[in-house]
């Protein structure tokens, strides 16, 4: 039940979103083992606002955050660098080219604070598992 939140310095009409949200939930699906059908993706774009260095970056470079939310424990240091590299290199070829100061941030969301659907992730844990 991963959720991923990609912030871009520029605009993408709705087909770029659509292809960029199915590119990472199959990069989240295929790396890190989360099912399809309960990953989100939001894709936020804005052109103003962004800084490096304390200097407001130009429409000419393309920075860009994400962050994706997974439960805590369920992945390897191994698969979470894999989909930080995977998702740099989706980001940089779709939205890019991303300057050295773009961000890809993992939080790990211990599995009693978080769930979907009314029921947390260590109440589903426990629901596959009684006793």
């Amino acid at each position: 039940m991963p959720y991923l939140q990609i912030s871009l310095n520029r605009p993408l009409a709705a087909p770029q979103q659509q292809a960029l949200a199915a590119a990472a939930t199959r990069l989240l699906v295929e790396l890190l083992g989360k099912r399809g059908e309960v990953t989100a993706v939001r894709i936020e774009t804005q052109a103003a606002g962004w800084f490096i260095s304390g200097t407001a970056v130009s429409a000419a470079l393309q920075p860009c955050h994400a962050e994706v939310c997974i439960t805590a424990g369920t992945n390897s240091a191994e698969e979470k660098a894999s989909f930080i590299s995977a998702l740099h290199a989706l980001l940089d070829s779709e939205c890019g080219p991303l300057p050295e100061a773009s961000y890809l941030v993992i939080r790990e969301i211990p599995a009693e604070n978080w769930g979907y659907a009314g029921l947390t992730q260590a109440a589903r844990k426990q629901a596959r598992n009684p006793g």
